[in-house]
């Protein structure tokens, strides 16, 4: 029992949840964990959950700590998406009020265990979306929050997911406020993301929030490789309409003839 004590503590911290299928595969059973429950070195969330607890018994498991033991326990494919992951980059200044609502980007909501949907005290927005063709490697980046490393969209992949989620989980003033300091994007990612997309919608709206913030990488998009569709896109009731893009925007969106050129 002690080598596996050990084993225990060697390959958590505290804080960290632990998944008794986790547990098994690494040869410590559900009567040993009782054990381990019983002299404290685990305290028990629910049925095969568990956290590793410290000395003053304060700590409590984060959505650091969830996203974690989802991805590297389970193996599940989820990450930071979105607003979060544009946040925790140090992109974001939207000031949250009340507990952090978190954006996870999965293939399904129900694909994700109960314990983790139900986390107590946690506020997830489970963004998914199968718009994009695939997703690569590329795509994704490993980020510090509270400590911990994480697995995040890239700022190019989070703007994107943002973008796709006006109307239904933000506002369209909402991301367009965290668009326009999107400054620093690279095109060449953009471009691959954007390529990828099967989002019309998406793909308009993105293109029209980077010229209409006149952000320099958006000139060194090939606009012949994103698929733009044909017809009109009501983002917007009682908007108004952007010919380049054939879609209808905040009325305070739309410029002067003049102005409104893109460049």
């Amino acid at each position: 029992m002690s080598s596996k004590v050990n084993w225990l503590i060697n390959n958590t911290h505290p804080g960290a949840l632990v998944l008794q299928s986790w547990l098994t595969q690494n040869s410590i059973s559900p009567s040993l964990v009782r054990k381990y429950v019983s002299s404290g070195w685990l305290n028990k969330i629910r049925a095969g959950v568990y956290f590793r607890p410290e000395s003053t018994g304060k700590l409590k498991p984060t959505w650091v700590e969830a996203l974690n033991a989802a991805n590297e326990q389970l193996a599940l494919s989820i990450h930071l998406a979105g607003v979060s992951s544009l946040t925790h980059q140090g992109l974001s200044h939207y000031l949250q009020l009340g507990s952090e609502q978190v954006w996870v980007g999965c293939s399904s909501k129900n694909a994700l265990p109960k314990w983790f949907r139900e986390l107590d005290g946690q506020n997830w927005l489970f963004y998914t979306s199968n718009k994009l063709t695939q997703t690569l490697e590329k795509d994704f980046i490993t980020i510090t929050v509270n400590n911990r490393e994480v697995k995040a969209s890239t700022a190019e992949l989070a703007a994107y997911e943002v973008v796709n989620s006006i109307g239904k989980q933000i506002s369209f003033e909402h991301a367009a406020e965290l668009f326009q300091g999107l400054v620093n994007l690279s095109p060449r990612r953009v471009q691959s993301i954007l390529s990828r997309s099967d989002a019309v919608q998406t793909n308009r709206l993105f293109l029209f929030l980077s010229h209409y913030y006149q952000h320099q990488w958006a000139k060194r998009l090939d606009e012949s490789q994103i698929h733009l569709g044909s017809g009109k896109r009501q983002v917007v009731s009682q908007g108004s309409y952007d010919e380049r893009y054939q879609i209808t925007v905040p009325v305070s969106f739309m410029k002067s003839k003049e102005e409104n050129q893109y460049g």
